[in-house]
C-alpha cells in the first residue's frame, strides 16, 4: 500500500494523533532502509583511519576478507605495527587528506577524534566511496554487521547502528545454535552444487534434495567429523534413479549434566533443538528441558528411586522406533551418559541394529556437585586419587572392594546412596576408615533447591535423617569433603560443626547462577 493511501486513512483523527502514526510509520520505514549486502574485497584497497585498538579490531576482520589494507595513523599498536612488518597491510603515517578516498573501495573511520571521523565521512559523500564510521551509524554509509563464521557460511547481524551490544549477544546465541559441521557441509554442496543442479532440475526437488543434505547422513557424517563417508553418500546419492529421498533417522546420545541448565554443552544445546524426539530420564530438569525444540516430542522414560520405572528393553524399543521412522532421536541422560547410566547398552543396541548414533558427554554429578559445594575433589595437599563409585542398592553394597575405598589420601564420590547411607557409613568405619573422616552430602547439585550438608563420617547417617535429605543427592567422602564449610558458594549450607565454630564470608555467586 502506497504511504500516502496509509495516511490518508487517519484524516478522521486529530492532527496531532495523525502527525504522531505518522511519524512512527516513516520511523518504521526507515528502519528497513538498509540493504544488507556481502562484498568481495579480495585484493581491492581499503583504508583505515586510525591506529589504536579499535582499528586493531577493523582490520583483523578485514584481514579475513583478503583486502589490501592502507592504515592512516601517527603511531599503531603493537599489534598492527607487527603487520606493517609483515608486509599483511601499509603503513602511511602523513595526515589524513580527503583525497586518500580516491583509489580506494571501502575506508573505515576507527579514530577518537569526531571531527576527523565527520571530515572523512563527508569526502566519502562527496566522492561516492563507501565510508564507516565506528559507533557512528548517522555519518556512515556503510554499516558493518556482527559476524558469525562457519567458512564459507556467513551469518551477519545488524541493528541498524542502534545497539551494538544487542547484536553480539544475538550472535553469541545463534552461533551456540550452529555446529562446527555446518561450514563443511555448505563447502560441500558448493562443490556439487553443479551436479546436483543436473540431477534436480526443478527447484522444488531440489530443495527436498538439500533438505536431505542438512538432516540425512551426509550431514550426519560430518557432525562425526567423517568427511569420506559424507562425500561418499553424497555421490552415490546423485548417482541414484529419480526417486524420493527417505530422511534417515538417528540417535544422538546426550548428556544432561547435574540440573543447572547453564552447564549444557553447546553441543547437547545444538542437538536439543535439532531433535524431533526427546527420550529424557526422569531426572533431568524442566529448566533443561524449557531449553528443547519447541515442537519436540519429549517423552519421560523414568528412571527415578522409588518412582515409575521404564524397562531398559523399553526404551532400546522406543530408540529404535524412532529412528527407523527417520527421526532424529535424543536420548537425554541426566548427568554424563557413561558414569554409571545404561548408555553403554543402548549404543550397543543401536549399532547391532544399523543405527548411527553420535555421543554428547556431560558434566558428571560428582564434579558438578562437588564444585557448586566449593569441594575441590583432588586438592594436591588432601587427594592423590579420586573413586566413584555406585550404591544404588543394598545389594550392589557388599561387591565394592572396602579395603581399598579406605585407603587415606583419596576422594570418594558415591552416586545414588541416599537410601543406603547407613550401610555405607558402618562398613566404611568397619573397615578401618576413622569416624572423623570429614564428608559432604550435596542434595540437588546445581540447582536453586541445592542443600550441602558437611559434617563427620560417624554423623553421617543421623545427620542426613535429622535434615531430610533425599534423593538425587551425591556423597563425597575424604579430607577435601571439609573444604564445604569454608568454601560454599551455592545453594544452602548445613553446618553440621560443634557451635562456636565461625565461617569465612562467601565470595559472591558468579553471573548466572
Amino acid at each position: 500500500m502506497p504511504f500516502g493511501a496509509t495516511a490518508h486513512t487517519f484524516d478522521h483523527l486529530s492532527s496531532v494523533f495523525r502527525e504522531f502514526i505518522v511519524d512512527t510509520l516513516m520511523r518504521w520505514y526507515a528502519t528497513l532502509s538498509l540493504y544488507p549486502l556481502f562484498v568481495d574485497l579480495r585484493g581491492r584497497a581499503v583504508l583505515v583511519i586510525g591506529g589504536g585498538p579499535v582499528a586493531e579490531r577493523k582490520i583483523a576482520a578485514l584481514l579475513r576478507s583478503e583486502a589490501q589494507i592502507s592504515v592512516v595513523a601517527e603511531t599503531l599498536t603493537e599489534p598492527l605495527q607487527e603487520l606493517v612488518a609483515r608486509q599483511a597491510l601499509q603503513w602511511r603515517q602523513d595526515p589524513f587528506q580527503p583525497d586518500m578516498l580516491d583509489t580506494v573501495w571501502l575506508t573505515i573511520a576507527a579514530t577518537d577524534d569526531a571531527i576527523l571521523n565527520a571530515t572523512v565521512a563527508k569526502a566519502g559523500e562527496a566522492r561516492q566511496r563507501w565510508v564507516n564510521v565506528v559507533d557512528a551509524p548517522g555519518l556512515s554509509s556503510v554499516q558493518i554487521p556482527s559476524v558469525i563464521h562457519r567458512a564459507p557460511l556467513q551469518v551477519a547481524i545488524s541493528t541498524h547502528g542502534a545497539a551494538p551490544v544487542l547484536a553480539r549477544r544475538l550472535r553469541e546465541r545463534i552461533e551456540s545454535l550452529l555446529p562446527e559441521s555446518i561450514g563443511p557441509l555448505v563447502a560441500l554442496a558448493q562443490r556439487f552444487r553443479g551436479q546436483i543442479r543436473q540431477r534436480f532440475p526443478d527447484l522444488g526437488s531440489r530443495r527436498a534434495f538439500y533438505d536431505w543434505l542438512h538432516d540425512g547422513p551426509v550431514g550426519q557424517a560430518l557432525a562425526r567429523q567423517q568427511e569420506d563417508e559424507a562425500v561418499q553418500r553424497l555421490e552415490s546419492a546423485l548417482a541414484q534413479p529419480a526417486r524420493p529421498l527417505e530422511r534417515t533417522g538417528h540417535v544422538t546420545l546426550v548428556g544432561a549434566g547435574p540440573g543447572d541448565p547453564g552447564l549444557l554443552t553447546l553441543a547437547a544445546l545444538r542437538a536439543m533443538n535439532e531433535a524431533d524426539v526427546i527420550l529424557h530420564d526422569a531426572l533431568v530438569s524442566p529448566a533443561v528441558l524449557d531449553l528443547a525444540r519447541r515442537d519436540a516430542s519429549l517423552i519421560r522414560v523414568g528412571k527415578r528411586g522409588g518412582g515409575i520405572h521404564t524397562p531398559q528393553t523399553e526404551i532400546h524399543r522406543q530408540l529404535l522406533e524412532h529412528a527407523r521412522a527417520g527421526r532424529h532421536v535424543v536420548r537425554l541422560k541426566g548427568g554424563d551418559p557413561f558414569i554409571f547410566g545404561r548408555g553403554g547398552e543402548e549404543i550397543e543396541i543401536l549399532r547391532e541394529h544399523g543405527i548411527a548414533y553420535r555421543i554428547v558427554p556431560g558434566i558428571t554429578a560428582a564434579l558438578a556437585c562437588a564444585a557448586y559445594a566449593g569441594i575441590s575433589l583432588s586438592h594436591r595437599q588432601h587427594a592423590r586419587s579420586i573413586q566413584l563409585i555406585t550404591a544404588h542398592s543394598r545389594e550392589a553394597v557388599p561387591s565394592l572392594d572396602w579395603l581399598s575405598l579406605v585407603q587415606p589420601e583419596q576422594t570418594l564420590a558415591i552416586y545414588m546412596g541416599v537410601a543406603v547411607l547407613e550401610t555405607v557409613q558402618q562398613t566404611l568405619l568397619r573397615h578401618g576408615m576413622p569416624a572423623s573422616t570429614p564428608f559432604a552430602l550435596i542434595e540437588n547439585g546445581s540447582l536453586p533447591s541445592q542443600r550441602s550438608l558437611a559434617g563427620e563420617l560417624g554423623q553421617l547417617s543421623q545427620l542426613a535423617l535429622e535434615h531430610h535429605i533425599a534423593a538425587p543427592a551425591l556423597l563425597v567422602i575424604g579430607e577435601v569433603a571439609a573444604m564445604a564449610h569454608r568454601q560454599h558458594w551455592f545453594g544452602r549450607h548445613l553446618d553440621a560443626r560443634p557451635a562456636g565454630t565461625s565461617l569465612p564470608s562467601r565470595l559472591p555467586a558468579p553471573l548466572g547462577t
